[in-house]
């Protein structure tokens, strides 16, 4: 087939080093690779084009198969190119706070990218400003812009912020007490209540999930301060990779807020039902109340999960018959 005869392929193409795209016309790849290095004045001699993507190297046949407007990278002698993240990386090379990473960090997120990939520029976008090394409210005080005064470290807040939720759980278990009937199951139930309250205070309250500064045995997060969405209640993992740094900015701090502390068992639905049943069925003496604890207060039944990850209906999951009471010892004869 003559060159004249053969369909002219429309594509994107860029260099390594800089951003911005060129639409070129060609009809095969020799002919891409002339015109790429004129117009972006790259020695042809050992250059080559590959895929933007994902780096592969185009060949003649491949080039055939391209779509409309493919996007490609040009490739001086001795470059590579490791797909996207290479522009990530040329990102992270340059200092955080110029307002060249701000301005190109908004041009890839307003270019045609896959949900994925917005999604992890997006997540560094926002994350440009990131305070998360300072601890002290005296150097930044941004972030404790609305947080009380008696809060001196970004630390004590955070770990005030969980003790706070899980309180919010408690005053659920003591509200749920009204829909017991009898007075004597009512008496029975205040107890168990009044034993896991005095578990939680031990434990302080499990302010040590968002404590940067706890035992990583303890934490949520890592020692900088970053967070994982540990995906909804039937799923092992977050599918859309989402993360956050509270300890940041004060934009995470607020938006944080949002995530939730999310019950795979769910507390007023089953667990609570479940536990005034065992109440009434036996001895309480019988009832497993630690078990009780962990899936209403502890990871054993929670998951922090983003908002978009957190489904609101019912989670259809049951407690454990096994567990619901004590193990019975039994009497060697």
């Amino acid at each position: 087939m003559s060159r004249q005869q053969k369909t002219t392929k429309l594509v994107k193409i860029r260099s390594a080093n800089e951003p911005r795209k060129f639409g070129v016309g060609a009809t095969t790849l020799s002919e891409l690779v002339e015109k790429s290095c004129k117009l972006l004045k790259i020695t042809p001699s050992g250059s080559r084009v590959c895929l933007y993507e994902d780096g592969t190297e185009l060949t003649e046949v491949y080039f055939c198969s391209l779509p409309v407007n493919a996007e490609l990278v040009l490739l001086a002698k001795g470059q590579h190119w490791n797909g996207f993240l290479s522009d990530i990386q040329r990102l992270l090379d340059l200092d955080r706070y110029s307002a060249q990473l701000i301005d190109e960090a908004k041009d890839f997120l307003s270019d045609e990218l896959s949900a994925k990939h917005r999604k992890i520029l997006g997540d560094l976008l926002f994350n440009l400003k990131d305070r998360s090394e300072i601890e002290d409210r005296a150097h930044d005080e941004d972030w404790f812009q609305g947080v009380d005064a008696r809060f001196k470290t970004k630390s004590a807040y955070m770990k005030y912020n969980c003790e706070n939720r899980v309180r919010g759980y408690l005053k659920e278990v003591d509200g749920y007490l009204r829909t017991v009937s009898s007075a004597r199951h009512q008496a029975l139930y205040k107890k168990v209540q009044d034993r896991m309250t005095a578990k939680l205070k031990t434990a302080g309250y499990n302010g040590c999930y968002f404590n940067r500064t706890a035992k990583a045995s303890g934490r949520l997060c890592s020692a900088e301060g970053w967070f994982s969405c540990q995906g909804a209640y039937d799923e092992e993992e977050c599918d859309m990779l989402h993360s956050i740094n509270p300890y940041g900015n004060r934009e995470s701090r607020i938006l944080f807020s949002t995530w939730n502390l999310d019950h795979r068992i769910e507390k007023k639905r089953t667990v609570l039902p479940a536990l005034v049943e065992a109440l009434q069925s036996r001895k309480s003496s019988h009832v497993n109340v630690d078990y009780f604890y962990r899936l209403l207060f502890t990871m054993d039944n929670l998951k922090l999960v983003h908002i978009v990850c957190h489904k609101k209906g019912s989670h259809d999951l049951a407690c454990d018959r096994r567990k619901i009471y004590k193990p019975v010892k039994r009497v060697k004869k």
